[in-house]
């Protein structure tokens, strides 16, 4: 849906040379033109304006004095610097321009008609006088020469096995003898000159050749092949043209044809078949045409039409047409009318080679002419509702309008067609943001015909509806009409007839004012027209439209836009430079008019580096910027390119739509972005943009976006629509609903597009729930409410799913408990009882079933209410409908198990007769509960709900003949706790469920809380077993008190305690028990020296004045226990030396091994196998792989074996793979026992220097203080920063390659498994803690 928009036009007009030209060619590199005429050559450039050169051919002979000598054709050959020129008279010159050297190179003497170079300049072709043709090679060497005419079909030939002749065909009306019908040839066109025309593919690999044939006098095609074999004749073709032209792309050929009422442009394959083809818009005998021209691209086909004389004194004219396809419909994008006579009739056109949008023009009065165009989307512009999303689509003298707000129709088809007397080559709407859908255009005879929305006094004829009318339709829109036709009146007649498109860019930029831009024809000058309506005096449909002033600009103008909001109009030069049109309207007052730099935000001037195709402006962070598009695909932001893969964008109010070569479609709010933030989220294309970026179909492109809506238009490469949502504009138009509490617009798009429903409250909670009637009366439908409490979820979507563009000040503190569902629940609730609650019965239901934990009871109650309720209300829902909806949310096995909770038979059986129970189960069942007492009822309900807690509650008012019964099912649930709250503390059933409650923690050998229970309760005897299994001895005296024991009973408990608290290590406990209660001190004295207590045995020996035990007892016990000391002081000091040096060993020998990895970079793949299994030199990464490997294996053994393996993990064994983090742990365990015998040391070292030993003593101390030091001196060598680290430095440098460093990187992140990390924190010695005795110093 795009139009060919002017972009400029370059004129150099009465070039002074002799003669007249004939044609023309283009020199690429030099950027000039090559004119041949009568007399001559003349190289031009038309940017300076100025001829480069001038060669006669007169003077050499080649051509003749009287002018009637003819150039056939010019190519300019770039590797031979040179120009080759074929005359009428057969002669092949090369033209050497540097030095205007000529060289015949060769001469035919039956003279040439056509000469054709291949696209690579590799070979040329020649037709000849005597209807042969001639290939030679680029040095014109003759290749072959063959006659033009052929009988032969071609290689080509179609092979028939006879299914499809026509003998053998149904011929309908026209009989059998329609079969043996001889082909009747028509004779060629008479205004034929019957030349031969030569067109060549675009990869130069076959030429075409359209020839008259001498026998039937029709023309014919020929396709032949590069190497001069003729490839297929084309099939008979009535009416069938000179004209011929090979699309570049290589699949058609096109030639034209004239029918019995009108002309047709024609498509032939390669194999000569016809395939398809457009009509133009003259009738038969009107026009000839000329020639075809493909563009570069082969997007464009231009068609070179003259009038026929048909009548005397009639003015005749040329036109150039400009023909595109889309969707398989050829539109008429521009036409160009030129006279036939004088200075403006056309010689010879042709496109650019390099720039496929450029068309260079020769004219007969030496007048050049060269345009500029490129795509364009011409739609309207405004940002409200109001503005109905219009895009026009010029198709010759018919503009196709389609209104994407109503009906997205894809093209060719359109809402309404404008029909205008004459083609139309520009169409623009109107930049007023109230008047966006008015729309002006502008046709080939300068006229611009304005249409105006608004009711119009009668039916418009020049506008006709499109695909939405038709017959039985109600056409609900409005369509323009036409207010006026108004005649552009220039100042110099001249310059129209000379140039038909003198004014380009045409802007309606107020009601009666228009903007139009011409160039100078003689300088690079631009000049800015202000077209103002002149004052007509007769009130009919014709109008003038006069230039009313004019501002010239330095430089040429390519683009021009403006801004419907600020009213800003900016420039572009074809140097890229922006620049600002300020103008101001006043209506007594001339306009002041004024142009300026555009600047940056920095205050510098603009400029493109690269002239851009489309031009837009735009607030980017409160500033106005301008946005620019090259036709390479680079996106620009004031003169910073911040994108190379763009290919169409647009602005819609604050957002920036484009489209990339990666298929996606972008979407950025321009109200609080920045020009950086803009830049890294086009620039970064690996990252995720949420909810900025969306897949689109292959080669999109925007067509436009409707305003206050969500529609975005795409247009594929082939010419079909496609509409989507884009996520961005859908969220920022329903957060804008929001904001204004249209709540029924915003769910009825977010129910369309899936949209969570959260949104609606997490917008703006507060807000939401201030406004729960607002939103119940706006959506006002039962259905789509139970659809928003279905949606509900505690998750804040604002944060998760559609997180705002910025930090919204909208958003407040959720509810701190995160009952959001609740909370939503209970207002809409209260909303809906207040306003009707018969008619939102449903949603009320629904209210309570959807919280967090649904209130099936009170539903149900509900439900039970209605089908009490007798007189009917409006609106009310019966029970039964209630019933039935509410099966669909609760499951039915569910909601009768709650409805039999609720002891309610009535509700039970109705809501049993809509499941799919069987009355044979459930009524028998129902009777017998009928038939018990009321608590017991109760009872057996929650039994068989399974709701225990309420059942013996129920079943402990029943009586205590039913106590044994609640006993049974307090035992076989394990409701103890519960229970003993049921019943008060001094009753038998208290004391005979705390003895339960004993016996089964005792059961779960949980001694000492049996203990508790069985002593509150008075069962003493079963108290004192259970305290005397968990070695409670306190407890367990305290209840042989309350029993009454005797000294005896006591003195045998304090033993058996005694032997207990052995066991236990508890020594000190053991020996007060049988000091106090069995009176043997001796026995306690023993126990006190066994457990180290030295200081209170002294005590007791003292207490009960028993000396002799010293030497018997404590001096030995205390030699012993030093003896011993120094023995394991010794052992441990040897264990951790021999440690210490194995891991100094292991460690230097994994240095060395992963030194020989990297610097041999070997992989880590199947040379790895070589390695011993055993090897403690292998790398971290083999390691924790053979072990994660063994883990998975062992996960599924039984805990022992786990220990097993993990004991067998960190083997101390010498070359185990580990070795290094067992020695680690060896070594912590040493060094924390050594740190625990401190204050054991320090006690036996007291005692030692109480009983003269002073020399063991000081063995000890030296012994123990030799110790600590070793293992301070050797913790920072064992524990070193670098292993600490885990080996984090990484290997780099100007000798590492990419293989070592990965590999140290691999053996860095899996040397320590994750759960041995703990072994390389060195262990803590604290030095503060006092262990020595000065006195033994």
């Amino acid at each position: 849906m795009r139009n060919l928009k002017l972009l400029r036009t370059l004129e150099f007009r009465d070039i002074q040379a002799p003669g007249k030209p004939q044609c023309f060619s283009l020199r690429t590199e030099q950027r000039t033109v090559l004119i041949g005429s009568d007399h001559g050559l003349i190289e031009i450039d038309p940017v300076t304006r100025e001829v480069k050169n001038e060669i006669s051919l007169v003077a050499e002979g080649f051509l003749p004095e009287d002018g009637s000598g003819c150039i056939v054709g010019i190519q300019d050959l770039l590797d031979q610097e040179s120009v080759c020129v074929a005359t009428a008279s057969g002669d092949v010159i090369l033209c050497n321009l540097s030095t205007c050297q000529l060289e015949c190179v060769g001469s035919v003497a039956s003279g040439i008609s056509v000469m054709s170079w291949s696209p690579d300049q590799e070979l040329v072709l020649l037709a000849t006088g005597q209807q042969t043709l001639i290939m030679m090679t680029k040095d014109f060497e003759p290749i072959m020469e063959q006659k033009i005419h052929q009988d032969d079909f071609g290689e080509s030939k179609f092979i028939t096995v006879g299914w499809g002749r026509k003998e053998t065909q149904f011929h309908g009306s026209e009989g059998r003898q329609a079969a043996f019908q001889v082909q009747m040839y028509e004779l060629a066109l008479p205004w034929d000159d019957h030349r031969p025309q030569v067109t060549w593919r675009g990869d130069g690999q076959f030429f075409a050749v359209s020839v008259v044939c001498p026998e039937t006098g029709a023309r014919k095609v020929r396709v032949w092949n590069r190497e001069f074999a003729l490839q297929s004749t084309s099939e008979p073709v009535a009416g069938l043209g000179p004209a011929l032209a090979w699309k570049p792309s290589g699949s058609l050929i096109a030639s034209t044809q004239e029918k019995p009422s009108q002309q047709d442009i024609v498509f032939f394959e390669k194999n000569g078949l016809l395939h398809g083809h457009f009509t133009l818009p003259f009738l038969k005998d009107e026009v000839k045409v000329n020639g075809l021209f493909w563009n570069a691209d082969s997007t464009v086909l231009a068609v070179w039409l003259e009038d026929l004389q048909r009548e005397e004194n009639c003015t005749l004219k040329t036109y150039v047409q400009l023909w595109t396809v889309g969707n398989y419909h050829w539109y008429l994008k521009q036409s160009l009318p030129f006279s036939t006579c004088g200075k403006s009739k056309l010689v010879s056109l042709m496109w650019d080679l390099v720039t496929p949008y450029r068309l260079h023009v020769l004219c007969q009065g030496w007048h050049y002419l060269c345009y500029d165009w490129h795509w364009t989307t011409d739609r309207s512009s405004g940002d409200n509702s109001s503005d109905m999303a219009n895009v026009a689509v010029i198709d010759g003298s018919r503009v196709l309008v389609t209104v994407f707000r109503q009906s997205v129709v894809p093209p060719p088809m359109c809402t309404y067609r404008l029909l205008l007397p004459h083609p139309v080559n520009q169409v623009m709407f109107s930049a007023h943001p109230q008047k966006s859908n008015d729309l002006a255009v502008l046709d080939a005879n300068n006229q611009i015909s304005v249409y105006k929305c608004g009711d119009s006094p009668s039916v418009d004829p020049t506008v006709k509806l499109g695909a939405v009318g038709g017959n039985g339709f109600k056409v609900s829109l409005g369509t323009p009409h036409l207010e006026k036709r108004y005649k552009i009146q220039f100042e110099n007649g001249e310059d129209q007839e000379v140039n038909p498109l003198k004014l380009s860019l045409l802007t309606w930029i107020q009601e009666d004012v228009f903007l139009a831009v011409s160039h100078s024809h003689s300088s690079p000058q631009s000049v800015i027209h202000h077209l103002t309506v002149m004052p007509s005096v007769t009130d009919d449909e014709h109008g003038q439209l006069s230039i009313s002033s004019s501002v010239a600009v330095d430089g040429v103008i390519i683009s021009l836009c403006c801004s419907s909001k600020t009213k800003s109009v900016a420039l572009q030069l074809a140097g890229g430079q922006m620049l600002k049109y300020l103008w101001a309207a006043h209506p007594a007052e001339s306009p002041s008019l004024a142009v300026e730099p555009w600047k940056n935000p920095s205050g510098f001037p603009v400029r493109f580096p690269y002239p851009c195709t489309q031009t837009e402006l735009a607030m980017i962070g409160g500033e106005e910027c301008v946005l620019g598009l090259t036709d390479r695909c680079r996106f620009f932001i004031s003169d910073t390119e911040v994108a190379s893969n763009i290919t169409s964008f647009a602005v819609y109010g604050e957002f920036l739509l484009l489209t990339t070569h990666s298929h996606t479609c972008l979407c950025f709010c321009l109200r609080d972005a920045s020009f950086n933030t803009l830049h890294a989220g086009l620039s970064n294309n690996h990252v995720s943009k949420g909810e900025s970026l969306r897949k689109v179909e292959r080669g999109s492109r925007i067509v436009t976006v409707v305003p206050q809506d969500t529609k975005l238009i795409l247009q594929m490469p082939r010419g079909n629509l496609e509409v989507v949502h884009h996520r961005a504009l859908v969220l920022a138009q329903i957060r804008k609903w929001l904001d204004k509490l249209m709540f029924k617009e915003a769910f009825e798009c977010m129910r369309k597009l899936r949209i969570n429903l959260n949104l609606i409250h997490d917008h703006n909670p507060k807000v939401f729930l201030e406004n729960v009637e607002t939103f119940i009366r706006q959506i006002d439908s039962v259905n789509h409410i139970n659809l928003f409490f279905t949606e509900l979820k505690e998750e804040d979507v604002t944060k998760t799913m559609y997180p705002p563009p910025v930090t919204s000040t909208a958003q407040l503190s959720k509810d701190p408990d995160g009952k959001k569902v609740d909370l939503i629940c209970d207002a809409l609730r209260a909303a809906m009882e207040s306003i009707n609650p018969h008619k939102y019965c449903l949603s009320i239901l629904t209210s309570h079933v959807k919280k967090t934990t649904p209130e099936l009871e009170i539903v149900l109650q509900k439900v039970h209410e209605l089908q009490g309720s007798a007189s009917p209300v409006p609106d009310a829902v019966s029970a039964e409908e209630a019933l039935k909806y509410l099966l669909l949310l609760v499951d039915v096995n569910e909601l009768y198990d709650h409805s039999l909770g609720t002891y309610d038979f009535d509700l039970v059986l109705m809501v049993a007769e809509k499941s799919q129970k069987d009355p044979k189960e459930y009524l028998p069942f129902l009777n017998t509960l009928k038939k018990m007492e009321t608590n017991y009822q109760r009872f057996t309900i929650d039994k068989y709900l399974k709701r225990y807690e309420k059942a013996i509650g129920h079943l402990s008012k029943c009586g205590p003949e039913y106590f044994p019964e609640c006993l049974n099912l307090i035992k076989d649930k394990n409701l103890y706790k519960e229970a003993l709250k049921l019943f008060p503390s001094d009753s038998q059933q208290y004391k005979e469920i705390s003895i339960a409650y004993g016996e089964h923690l005792t059961q779960e050998h949980l001694y000492e809380p049996a203990g508790l229970v069985f002593a509150r309760c008075g069962a003493h005897e079963k108290a004192l077993s259970a305290f005397l299994a968990s070695g409670s001895w306190q407890q367990a005296l305290c209840m042989a008190a309350q029993l009454n024991w005797t000294k005896d009973q006591l003195a045998g408990l304090s033993r058996t305690l005694a032997g207990k608290l052995v066991e236990q290590r508890k020594h000190g406990d053991a020996a007060t028990v049988l000091e106090q209660y069995a009176q043997d001190y001796e026995e306690a004295v023993l126990l006190l020296l066994e457990g180290a207590a030295w200081e209170e045995a002294l005590r007791l020996v003292y207490k009960y004045n028993r000396p002799d035990i010293i030497e018997t007892n404590v001096k030995p016990s205390i030699l012993e226990a030093q003896k011993n000391y120094v023995a394991l002081l010794e052992s441990q000091t040897a264990t951790f030396c021999r440690h210490k040096q194995r891991l100094l060993v292991v460690r230097e020998l994994k240095e060395q091994a992963q030194q020989v990895n990297l610097d041999d970079e070997v992989p880590q793949g199947q040379e790895s196998d070589l390695f011993s299994e055993t090897s403690s030199v292998l790398s971290g990464s083999d390691m924790s792989g053979r072990y994660s490997h063994s883990n998975s294996r062992i996960s599924a053994r039984s805990s022992k074996n786990r220990r097993k393996a993990e004991r067998k993990k960190h083997s101390l064994k010498e070359g185990s793979p580990l070795e290094d983090l067992a020695l680690l742990e060896a070594l912590n365990e040493i060094v924390q026992s050594t740190e625990k015998l401190k204050d054991e040391v320090y006690q036996i070292l007291k005692v030692l220097f109480l009983f003269e030993f002073d020399e063991q003593g000081r063995e000890l101390q030296k012994a123990f203080e030799d110790t600590l030091q070793l293992m301070e001196r050797s913790l920072p060598e064992i524990w070193t920063l670098t292993h600490q680290q885990n080996s984090a430095t990484t290997v780099l440098g100007p000798n590492a390659t990419a293989n070592s460093i990965m590999a140290a990187y691999q053996q860095q992140k899996t040397a320590v498994p994750v759960l041995d990390a703990e072994l390389l924190i060195p262990p803590k010695i604290n030095k503060r803690t006092p262990w020595k005795l000065s006195l033994l110093e």
